[in-house]
């Protein structure tokens, strides 16, 4: 059992995890990123070390299982609105990313005696990078950064050359470089390409729309499209990890960032296959070969001055093209970079065909120790920097924190008015809980089954919230009457915006939404969504922003603006606005100054009967519909105003939100709502 290299699973298994607790501890305390301990761990206890551990079959399943991860959490994290906005900036990058190194690696190649292949195919090596420093750019919240979207957009480019480079030079060294060949690979990339792109979205959207979303299943099923683009990739010719990314993209819009399904697979990635990929990349490690072999020195030397130049030219001539600063040229040379997926991935078929000895094996693998040093150390230090002035950046959105409470009275609509909590919980209140409340309409003394009840809801809640992990703060009241309890917990709790959910239906035709409904707008001041969401947002395409005449005016309308946007980006999904008799250039307008900006567009719209007959009825199944309302008596409001969710209830019967924003403390209303401005009293054409 004690014999080493040591085989048996467990004790295998505990000397991995323990390296995973300690190494990143010291690295911490060394101030070199953690994400670097396994891969010292890997030189020290590996097989060319210590020789406590061997690069097992199993090690070796599992690190590939992480590098997968890697560049799949990269697909799913990118900002592809972004992407689409800067892809003249990725492509730029890729190309020079690519060919500038290429060039440098042919020419040191051939300088030092590699034939042609050899020199194209190490050139390859050096052009290619693995964004290692990624999960660290992730958690410093610069992941969306036009400067890291300009580095991971480039990557598609320099991976996808680098990986054809290696089936043509490898096809070459077997004798099979013809014209059937490449018609063959061409053919098969493209076919590959389309299933991804068109069958992913499509199959996906089927099934958060009709399968259950329970967690494990949710994760499951995201593991086989991963899984099977990974192999899908292998039948065209390609290597996992570009099918990887290729389903992380197509993926991108039905995963968001804040969701239950984004923690978990985050979660599973960080805890265990990361770590595992890291420390197999270090087992490869072979110190000794240099003191054998004096011409593996050299190499290593070349290799490593000639990718460093390279692939700090390439973000250079990149950052002053498109005028980036120090740091965020400094951040991209970071994440571009270390060397480990498809360097390994070429290094090792390129020595399997004979094209590269084992002193050009182990100079490309002290590369990669060296790189993947250096570029995390890198993204960590300047990446903070970029973090920090991303911060000072001033916004719309009042900088106070945030305070969501979500009243639950239904376990069935649960889940979605968590989801939407999520998604316009403000980055700069993630230290702040969600506030879950139940309020149960008895007597105090007769209250104790439904309390009961109320309580074991409340506790789903909490088990669904730790799943996203977002921290919730659960509260359970007896009140004679709903409203004032929901009224109360505002107050008490300093809430600053309400998520509620509706059925759809009116008990009385003078009420808007329902008694309890009702009530709390007339009684409170904070910002109100109101929802009655039919389909899961994480499939919603396009948000319908209906924009009421003079609502630019009202206190709160530039915070609603800001939250809108926040929950379009995170879903990636598209707004197009309808402007009821407003200027489409005013709203336009105040639509670029409030970021993040999501692909929109805004429509006139002739009056309130033209948006019920011309335009509500095109609306598409994954459209959710967002009204900026306002309350009666203040600026802004409208009959028509009261009427438009028994509207969207019959015409729209998916997804809408009702979004009330807050108001003054003192307000036009009274203290029941009833003194109406004079502008409003002489309105005659309600209904246009």
């Amino acid at each position: 059992m004690f014999e080493l290299p040591i085989k048996e699973p467990v004790l295998v298994f505990t000397i991995a995890m323990i390296t995973f607790f300690i190494f990143p501890y010291f690295m911490k305390l060394l101030r070199i990123p953690g994400l670097i301990g396994p891969i010292l761990a890997g030189v020290i206890i590996g097989p060319n070390g210590l020789g406590l551990l061997e690069r097992s079959s199993t090690i070796e399943l599992l690190g590939t299982v992480g590098l997968v991860f890697i560049i799949f959490i990269a697909g799913l994290e990118m900002d592809l609105d972004g992407f689409k906005k800067y892809k003249n900036r990725s492509i730029v990058f890729g190309m020079l990313s690519y060919w500038i190194p290429q060039t440098v690696g042919i020419v040191i190649s051939l300088l030092l005696g590699y034939n042609l292949a050899a020199a194209i195919l190490i050139g390859s090596i050096l052009g290619s990078h693995t964004l290692l420093g990624y999960p660290i750019a992730s958690r410093l919240g610069i992941g969306k950064s036009k400067a890291i979207t300009t580095a991971v957009g480039g990557s598609i480019l320099t991976d996808t050359f680098a990986l054809l480079v290696l089936a043509v030079i490898t096809g070459a060294a077997a004798g099979q470089l013809d014209i059937y060949f490449g018609v063959k690979l061409t053919i098969s990339l493209i076919v590959f390409v389309a299933i991804i792109f068109l069958g992913t979205p499509f199959i996906s959207r089927w099934f958060f729309r009709n399968v259950s979303t329970e967690g494990p299943t949710e994760f499951i099923y995201v593991m086989v499209l991963l899984f099977t683009a990974g192999s899908l990739a292998l039948i065209a010719g390609l290597q996992p990890i570009i099918g990887a990314f290729l389903v992380g993209l197509a993926l991108n819009r039905f995963i968001f960032e804040q969701g239950p399904l984004m923690n978990r697979i985050r979660f599973t990635a960080n805890a265990i296959f990361i770590p595992f990929f890291l420390l197999s990349v270090g087992m490869l490690m072979d110190l000794s070969v240099l003191v054998a072999n004096p011409r593996a020195w050299l190499l290593t030397v070349a290799i490593v001055f000639g990718l460093l130049f390279s692939k700090y030219m390439a973000s250079f001539i990149t950052s002053k093209f498109y005028r980036y600063s120090k740091d965020e040229r400094i951040v991209i040379f970071g994440l571009t970079t270390p060397q480990a997926a498809a360097t390994l991935a070429a290094t090792l078929v390129g020595f399997n065909v004979g094209l590269l000895d084992q002193a050009t094996v182990n100079g490309v693998i002290i590369m990669i120790l060296i790189t993947c040093i250096f570029g995390p150390y890198l993204v960590e230090k300047y990446g903070r920097k970029l973090a920090l002035i991303e911060e000072q950046r001033p916004i719309k959105k009042g900088d106070a924190p945030e305070r969501i409470l979500i009243p639950i009275a239904n376990p069935n609509t649960m889940e979605s008015l968590l989801d939407l909590a999520f998604v316009i919980r403000q980055s700069l209140s993630k230290e702040h809980p969600l506030y879950a409340l139940s309020v149960v309409q008895r007597d105090i003394w007769a209250s104790e089954g439904d309390v009961a009840k109320a309580e074991k809801m409340l506790g789903q809640a909490v088990s669904y919230s730790s799943g996203a992990d977002v921290p919730i703060r659960v509260t359970t009241r007896v009140d004679r009457n709903i409203a004032i309890g929901i009224n109360r917990a505002i107050a008490e709790e300093r809430i600053t915006t309400l998520v509620a959910g509706w059925n759809g239906e009116r008990r009385a035709p003078q009420k808007i939404f329902g008694g309890v409904i009702d009530q709390v707008l007339d009684q409170s001041n904070v910002t109100v969504l109101i929802s009655k969401l039919g389909h899961p947002l994480n499939t919603t395409k396009r948000i319908i922003l209906v924009l009421p005449n003079g609502i630019d005016h009202k206190p709160g309308y530039w915070d609603a603006l800001a939250t809108i946007k926040q929950i379009a980006s995170n879903l990636g999904a598209t707004i197009h606005c309808y402007a009821i008799k407003g200027f489409p250039d005013t709203y336009k307008a105040h639509m670029r100054e409030i970021k993040p900006n999501p692909p929109t567009e805004v429509e006139w719209v002739e009056g309130w009967t033209s948006l019920y007959e011309d335009h509500l009825p095109r609306l598409m199944e994954d459209d959710l519909v967002v009204v900026i309302s306002a309350r009666k008596g203040t600026t802004a409001w409208h009959p028509q105003l009261e009427k438009i969710p028994g509207k969207l209830a019959k015409i729209n019967p998916e997804s809408f939100i009702i979004y009330y924003p807050a108001e003054a403390k003192e307000d036009l209303r009274g203290t029941r709502g009833t003194e109406l401005p004079k502008e409003v009293l002489l309105e005659r054409d309600y209904d246009k």
